[in-house]
Formats: structure tokens, C-alpha cells, sequence
């Protein structure tokens, strides 16, 4: 599971028209579906400025955590070059805030009539939500959990660890605050040590 969500965009769309902020919006659902497209994932809801998506569901665990990782680095990416074209008319850049996680959820069809749509429900997606949460906290781009590090087969430098008390969550879990997602690697690399 992945979130995005862009930080600071209430502020940034209380001085603009509303026609400009359909169009970031559009430009950022377009840029960051793209990307998630790209890796592999199913953009799944967006929700203003914030987004889930679905890695994994045809591939498995392993290949899941390796494409969202891909389509976080993307995004970041894509995000910067976003605000750079648009820098003349924001007061601030565009920053995106990544929460990645892998469990066990329900997938399926859910929704009613033209609302139906292929999402997941459960432990797993609270968490990855949670964990986007935990960006704005942190002052990063990406907070990935322990189990994404584990499946995804990267190594990283003990100095992004920590461990998190996530709301709704008996457990603590360990996580990897990552300020520069853009470094991130492929799979058996060490992007962080």
C-alpha cells in the first residue's frame, strides 16, 4: 500500500483561483498515477491532494514492495519537476509526504454502482495511511516500514530507523524516515548505507 499526499496544498489553494487549483490538481493526479502506473501499482482513490494505490495484487509481496519504492522515487521526482514549472505563480514548492507499507488486506471490488472500484480494506492500509501521516513529523518524503525493507531485499542505514507508536496499533513498529526518496534503488542494492 501506498500513500501520497501533498503537504502544505490548503494553504497554497487558499490564494488561488479555483480553476488553478483544479489544474495542480489534475497535473499532480496525472504525474502521480502515471508513476504508480509505470511501477506496476493501480491507483486506486484519490482524494483532493492525497492518493492510495494498490502494488502488488497480480505480482506478490516482493515485486509489490519493489514497485512502490519505484513509483515513491518517481513521484518525488516528478512532484519537484511539477513545482519547479510551477514556482512564478506557488509562495511555496510542492512537497509530497510517501507512506509505504506491506501486510495482509482485503482486496475486492467494494462500493456501490458507478462507485465500484477494485481497493483494500484493513491493518495494512491504516498503516500506510498512518505512516504518510508520520512524513509531516518527521520532515520527509518517504516513511517506509521494516516488513517494505525486508520484502523489497534493500539494505538501509540504521540512522533513518526508528520505532513508531502508530495510532490504532497495540505493537510499536519500526520504520525508515528517508528525506531524499530520489536515491532510492533497485532491489539487492544498498541505496542507504
Amino acid at each position: 500500500m501506498l500513500f501520497a499526499d501533498l503537504r502544505s496544498f490548503t494553504t497554497i489553494a487558499e490564494s488561488k483561483l479555483p480553476y488553478d487549483v483544479v489544474f495542480i490538481l489534475n497535473r499532480y493526479a496525472e504525474i502521480v498515477g502515471t508513476a504508480i502506473e509505470r511501477a506496476g501499482g493501480i491507483p486506486n482513490q484519490f482524494t483532493g491532494d492525497g492518493l492510495m494505490a494498490l502494488f502488488g495484487v497480480q505480482t506478490g509481496p516482493e515485486q509489490g514492495c519493489q514497485s512502490a519504492l519505484a513509483a515513491a522515487r518517481e513521484i518525488v521526482s516528478s512532484v519537484a519537476q511539477l513545482s519547479e514549472m510551477l514556482s512564478e505563480e506557488l509562495e511555496a514548492s510542492l512537497k509530497v509526504g510517501i507512506g509505504i507499507h506491506t501486510g495482509p488486506s482485503v482486496v475486492g471490488q467494494m462500493g456501490y454502482g458507478v462507485a465500484t472500484y477494485l481497493t483494500a480494506v484493513g491493518d495494512t492500509v491504516n498503516v500506510a495511511s498512518r505512516l504518510q501521516e508520520l512524513t509531516k513529523e518527521y520532515d520527509c518524503a518517504l516513511i517506509i516500514s521494516e516488513q517494505v525493507v525486508r520484502r523489497a531485499e534493500i539494505e538501509m542505514e540504521t540512522s533513518y530507523r526508528h520505532q513508531v507508536n502508530v495510532r490504532n496499533r497495540r505493537e510499536p513498529l519500526i520504520v525508515y524516515a528517508i528525506t531524499d526518496a530520489t536515491r532510492l534503488l533497485a532491489a539487492n542494492r544498498s541505496p542507504f548505507t
